[in-house]
C-alpha cells in the first residue's frame, strides 16, 4: 500500500518534538554532577524497578516500601533531597534500595525530573519501571491477587508500554491535623474520603496527552481559579528505554506516542489509581515549611494562599464525599479500568 509522505508541517513538528526530547536528556545529564551515591544495591536484567525522589518521609515510608513489596517492585532507587528526619537513614538500612543524596534545588532540577530522567537513562533501559511519589499508592485491577509481573507480562503481550493512573486524593472527615500519622502506619487507615465525580478531562494536542482535573484540591483550593489546580493524569509505570525522557514530572512523556493510552475507537484501555495519601496531619506543617522554601511550584509566590489554607486544617470532606471501598469500587465509578484484562 502507498503510504503518502509526511507534510511539511508534521516533519517540523517530528524535528521540534525530536529535539525537545533531547534537551531533556541533556539537561539530565548535566544534571547528574548534583547527584552523590550513598548505597548501590544489586538488581537483576528483568527485575521492576521503582524511581522516587523523596524528602522528610519517615511517617510514610515504611508502608510505602511494605506495599510496592508486595506488588513486585524488586529494586528501588531514591533521590533523597537532603532529608532531616532519619529518613535517608532508613533508606540507606534498606538491601533492596540504591540510594542517591542531593542537596541541590529540587525546582532547579524541574521538580526532580531532571535527576529521575538521568537515574533511569543509567539504571532502567529495558526495564518496567514505577515512578512514584512517596505520597502516592499505586493499585489496578486485581492487584491484591496479581502481581505487577502478571500485569507487565500481560502489557507486554498486548504491545502496551505504559499504564497509565488518575491520582486519586484521599482525605479524612474532619480538619486535617487531627488525622492520626505516625511511622508504620497504613495511611488508608487515616485517609477514608474521596470526591467521586467532579473530574473534567482534556485532550492536549501538543504531547497527544490527557489532563484530568478535580477532587477535594480542586473543590476546596481553586474553585475561582480551576486551571490552577493539580493535573492528576500520571503514567506511573513505563516499559523505560534510554530514548524516553520525562516532560511534566510523569504527566507527560516523550516520544509523544506513549502519551496515546486512550482507546480512541470508544473502548476502554486498561489504568489503574494512585491513591494520593498527602493529606495526613503533617500535611499542616509541612504546607508552612513548603511555603517557606518555594521548590514545589514554577510562580511560588502564586501558591502562597493555598499554602496558608492547607496550614489552617481545613476539614476537605462535604457532603457529596464518599468512603473508598477498593478497586472495584472505583472502577465502578469510571475512575479506573481492567480494559482486556480479565
Amino acid at each position: 500500500m502507498f503510504v503518502p509522505p509526511p507534510e511539511p508541517r508534521d516533519r517540523w513538528f517530528a524535528f521540534r518534538m525530536h529535539w525537545k526530547r533531547r534537551r531533556y536528556r541533556a539537561r539530565a545529564i548535566s544534571k547528574a554532577r548534583e547527584l552523590r551515591l550513598l548505597k548501590r544495591g544489586i538488581w537483576g536484567r528483568d527485575e521492576i524497578l521503582l524511581f522516587c525522589t523523596i524528602r522528610n518521609e519517615i511517617e510514610r515510608i515504611d508502608w510505602f516500601l511494605q506495599h510496592y513489596r508486595n506488588l513486585g517492585v524488586q529494586h528501588f532507587i531514591f533521590v533523597d533531597n537532603a532529608s532531616t528526619d532519619g529518613t535517608r537513614e532508613k533508606l540507606l538500612q534498606c538491601a533492596d534500595c540504591t540510594v542517591y543524596g542531593t542537596d541541590a534545588s529540587y525546582k532547579s532540577a524541574r521538580f526532580g525530573m531532571d535527576w529521575i530522567n538521568w537515574l533511569m537513562l543509567r539504571h532502567a533501559h529495558g526495564h518496567w519501571s514505577l515512578v512514584v511519589d512517596a505520597d502516592e499508592l499505586l493499585i489496578y485491577p486485581y492487584w491484591q491477587t496479581r502481581p505487577l509481573g502478571a500485569l507487565t507480562n500481560w502489557l507486554d503481550h498486548a504491545g502496551h508500554r505504559v499504564l497509565p493512573a488518575m491520582m486519586l486524593e484521599l482525605y479524612p472527615k474532619g480538619p486535617l491535623d487531627l488525622a492520626p500519622c505516625h511511622a508504620g502506619m497504613n495511611p488508608l487507615e487515616a485517609l477514608t474520603w474521596f470526591d467521586a465525580a467532579n473530574y473534567t478531562i482534556t485532550h492536549k494536542p501538543l504531547l497527544d496527552c490527557l489532563l484530568i482535573q478535580g477532587g477535594p484540591r480542586a473543590r476546596h483550593f481553586f474553585g475561582d481559579t480551576p486551571h490552577r489546580a493539580p493535573t492528576l493524569t500520571k503514567l506511573p509505570l513505563v516499559k523505560w528505554s534510554f530514548h524516553n525522557a520525562w516532560v511534566n514530572s510523569t504527566h507527560a512523556i516523550l516520544p509523544r506516542t506513549l502519551n496515546r493510552f486512550f482507546d480512541t475507537e470508544g473502548g476502554e484501555a486498561i489504568s489503574g489509581v494512585l491513591l494520593h495519601t498527602k493529606f495526613l496531619a503533617t500535611v499542616v506543617e509541612k504546607a508552612r515549611i513548603e511555603k517557606a522554601r518555594g521548590e514545589h511550584f514554577g510562580n511560588a509566590p502564586v501558591f502562597d494562599s493555598y499554602y496558608d489554607r492547607v496550614a489552617a486544617a481545613p476539614d476537605l470532606w462535604c457532603p457529596h464525599s464518599t468512603k473508598y471501598n477498593g478497586w472495584e469500587q472505583l472502577e465502578e465509578l469510571g475512575l479506573m479500568s481492567r480494559g482486556g484484562w480479565a
